[in-house]
């Protein structure tokens, strides 16, 4: 089957958060999800739903626990007992939900900024407080984990780790050496590793997800890991994903801090997950290829047409980093391509530390709106002064 990722799906007409937070003027790079339509076996499965006609309360879809534990063997080469998955609505709702179950008020969360901002905003939200720690952007243009700053980050306060991997916004997918290193610091100081993993099948050739829990036994009892369909496939308003908790202890406390708070996942949303693992396979890796090419494309234009600015070269998401610090903008670089070049990117800066002079661009889009958003972003650095 062949697929159209060069499509042009016009999505101002639906209530996207990606098209409709800004004017019809602006090409909009910036919220993480993909401009392709979704794999045609999730759409079937949700018409052929829709077409029986009631939509009541459901119980957990027959085989959706089986296709997801497949795809784990099959793609990360992890094995799992069912009982270790818990079903949840999302993963920013599964890691706000772990700091509420594994901490009190007043303790820390530790977070390696620049990450993902909901990870930055959990601790607060549920009055604890954020430990922080900066990776090392080191001068061949790579985010590490400086082991060092690492441990020194952990106060007597920190209980639990967000750890981010394939890491948003950086683009690294961490090497087994560099998540042993991070687990055993976290095991000797008793602080859970909560690891948010949701681009994990989004990942580029010359590199492999590792999932942290998979490593050791001593690591998966003091993890939980957070995966999830909806990035994967474009499915995130459905609102499916899962919490994989190997520890029986672990996985009491977290299931009853969801209760009455947390609602289950709906019908939908599972029945768009299944039909994902199981059909999902061939769409995924086609985009992939897609994906591949348009960061390749990105990264020759930032070197070539982009003057002051340098690309963080991703191993997985579609999402690229852009150090614009040496552009001499003036201003904040979001703000700068928003009003000048009319195109909506992420502001570094809401992703912590280490964020300021950067901005984000999601490159999940038609080849023809990236080469248009590229344009009007060169047009402006030219014209500027």
């Amino acid at each position: 089957m062949t697929y159209d990722f060069d499509q042009i799906i016009d999505r101002r007409v639906t209530e996207s958060v990606k098209w409709n937070r800004y004017g019809e003027d602006v090409l909009p790079l910036w919220v993480a999800d993909m401009d392709f339509r979704s794999p045609e076996p999730v759409i079937r499965a949700l018409q052929e739903r829709i077409d029986h006609g009631i939509l009541g309360y459901p119980q957990e879809l027959p085989g959706l626990r089986e296709a997801f534990l497949a795809h784990l063997e099959r793609d990360h080469g992890w094995q799992v007992d069912p009982e270790a998955l818990v079903l949840v609505p999302g993963v920013v709702t599964g890691f706000n939900l772990a700091i509420h179950a594994f901490t009190a008020p007043g303790d820390g969360v530790l977070a390696q900024t620049p990450v993902y901002y909901p990870i930055l905003r959990a601790p607060g939200t549920a009055g604890r407080l954020l430990d922080q720690m900066e990776l090392t952007l080191r001068p061949n243009g790579r985010y590490e984990v400086d082991s060092e700053l690492f441990e020194a980050a952990i106060t007597p306060r920190t209980r639990i780790l967000i750890l981010c991997n394939p890491h948003n916004p950086v683009g690294r997918v961490f090497r087994p050496d560099e998540l042993e290193r991070m687990a055993e610091i976290c095991l000797r100081h008793d602080v859970v590793i909560c690891s948010d993993e949701i681009h994990c099948d989004l990942v580029f050739p010359g590199h492999r997800h590792t999932p942290i829990a998979s490593l050791h036994p001593d690591i998966a009892r003091r993890t939980i890991t957070l995966m999830a369909p909806s990035k994967t496939y474009n499915i995130a308003g459905l609102h499916c994903s899962v919490a994989i908790i190997e520890d029986e202890d672990l996985r009491e406390q977290y299931c009853a801090a969801r209760a009455g708070l947390v609602p289950w996942v709906g019908v939908m949303g599972q029945l768009a997950g299944l039909a994902a693992y199981r059909d999902g396979g061939p769409w995924l890796e086609a985009v992939l290829g897609y994906l591949t090419s348009n960061r390749d494309f990105l990264q020759s234009y930032v070197e070539k047409e982009l003057p002051g600015i340098t690309m963080i070269h991703p191993e997985g998401t579609y999402l690229a980093w852009l150090d614009c610090r040496a552009a001499d903008l003036g201003r904040n670089p979001y703000e700068f391509f928003l009003e000048e070049a009319q195109v909506a990117l992420n502001d570094g800066g809401s992703f912590g530390r280490g964020g300021e002079g950067f901005v984000r661009l999601n490159f999940g889009c038609p080849r023809s709106t990236l080469e248009s958003a590229l344009e009007r972003m060169r047009r402006a650095l030219l014209a500027r002064g």
